[in-house]
């Protein structure tokens, strides 16, 4: 069986453009909560990648910063795809 998600190299990507989308949306993570309808250390939890989203948390979070999911998919791979051509 593969490593968990969570230990995965991708699952750094994820939570960094988490974090970037949100920041670029001009948010924090307490604006990015209460629009989720969540506690702030919600959006930490995901930052930090301790805490998975399914695929509706996701878009909703991607909604919620100003990225439609396909748009965020995209950047994701170009992301995943740069990080393993690093030596």
């Amino acid at each position: 069986m593969g490593k968990k998600s969570v230990y995965r190299p991708e699952n750094k990507v994820l939570t960094t453009l988490l974090r970037e989308i949100r920041k670029e949306a001009d948010l924090d993570q307490s604006e990015l909560a209460e629009l989720l309808d969540r506690p702030q250390s919600y959006v930490s939890s995901v930052e930090r990648g301790q805490r998975r989203l399914d695929l509706l948390q996701l878009r909703d979070h991607c909604m919620h910063c100003g990225l439609d999911l396909a748009a965020f998919v995209g950047r994701f791979e170009d992301a995943v795809v740069e990080a393993n051509q690093l030596p």
